[in-house]
């Protein structure tokens, strides 16, 4: 099943499927454009020196959804592209697969590299996707916000996800006075 939405020449996705690159090329595919820029995020099997044995990915679906769609209306804008596509994949992703995938099309090429690096750190740094790293041996695993160098918290072998709200993962307690899903805290908010 894939989660979508589309607006304005860009789409994305959340979806719990194996990712297809040539579909999200084909997404972007158009006479006006002279170039196609792939990025394909795959998990790789170590993190910190520790073996990894999968990723599983959990997300608040219609924020993140949002959220990714408005980093790639900007980006699109900013870098006058043709099209810009991104799906993530959630839960269990194995290793050597496909964990995200982001695709540019643009008259030019140095504008489709520049937009592809950009929509991948907005990406990274804003969406509602979480990750834990499934760790060999004793280590069991540990949840994250799917960002570089983002601590994470160990859990243990009989916890399935990162601690639950009504809306998702919680990333901190509420404070006084607020409502819905508040601000996204970045960067510490798991391990500290």
């Amino acid at each position: 099943m894939v989660n979508e939405l589309q607006e304005n020449n860009c789409y994305v996705a959340l979806t719990h499927d194996y990712l297809d690159a040539k579909s999200m090329m084909d997404r972007v595919r158009s006479p006006k454009a002279g170039a196609i820029v792939l990025f394909a995020g795959t998990t790789r099997d170590n993190f910190a020196g520790k073996p990894v044995k999968e990723l599983q990915y959990t997300s608040y679906e219609p924020r993140a959804l949002q959220t990714m769609l408005t980093i790639c209306k900007s980006v699109r804008e900013k870098h006058s592209l043709t099209s810009i596509a991104m799906i993530h994949r959630l839960g269990v992703v194995p290793i050597g697969e496909e964990s995200i995938l982001i695709t540019i099309s643009s008259p030019h090429r140095q504008a489709a590299w520049r937009a592809g690096e950009e929509a991948l750190e907005e990406c990274k740094e804003k969406v509602e996707v979480w990750k834990k790293e499934e760790f060999g041996g004793e280590d069991g695993g540990a949840w994250r916000a799917n960002r570089d160098g983002a601590v994470g918290k160990r859990i243990d072998q009989d916890q399935s996800g990162p601690p639950q709200g009504p809306h998702g993962p919680i990333l901190r307690a509420a404070r006084p006075g607020e409502r819905g899903h508040g601000p996204v805290v970045r960067g510490d908010h798991l391990g500290h």
